[in-house]
């Protein structure tokens, strides 16, 4: 389903983690991400994918440091599935953090949100119906 007000083209977000073994295993296990490849010497980085959407992981270089030890976010990854109640459980079943429980958005989505052991925000979210942004008072610049 198409939605105006949200579009579906990759973007590739590179995320660090603390532990790249530690959070790949948890990505796989809790957000049902699969290992593409990785690289480097030591731990490096790699490619993961859930569905057609991918995502670079990274050892997180010393003096970085996790959203979880900042005490803060700064953004936020949507992953768009194909069953946002069967992801939830899952998730909710491994020990996510659920920040937000499954809802319907004013901009035509259905999703829920969790935090990953690093403190990453991510939303996990299908389209409901195709709403314009003028809908729900978004001002359009064309």
């Amino acid at each position: 389903m198409k939605n105006r007000s949200v579009p579906v083209d990759t973007v590739l977000p590179h995320v660090n983690y603390q532990n790249l073994e530690e959070a790949m295993a948890w990505l796989t296990k809790t957000f049902g991400f699969r290992e593409y490849y990785r690289y480097g010497d030591g731990p490096g980085g790699g490619q993961m994918w859930a569905g057609t959407a991918a995502i670079q992981v990274r050892q997180a270089d010393s003096g970085q440091k996790s959203p979880a030890q900042l005490g803060y976010g700064t953004q936020s990854l949507t992953l768009f599935v194909d069953d946002v109640d069967e992801h939830y459980e899952r998730a909710k079943a491994a020990g996510a953090k659920i920040v937000e429980e499954p809802h319907v958005t004013e901009y035509g989505e259905y999703q829920y949100a969790a935090e990953d052991l690093d403190g990453h925000h991510w939303l996990f979210s299908r389209h409901t119906n195709d709403r314009s942004p003028e809908d729900w008072g978004a001002v359009m610049n064309r």
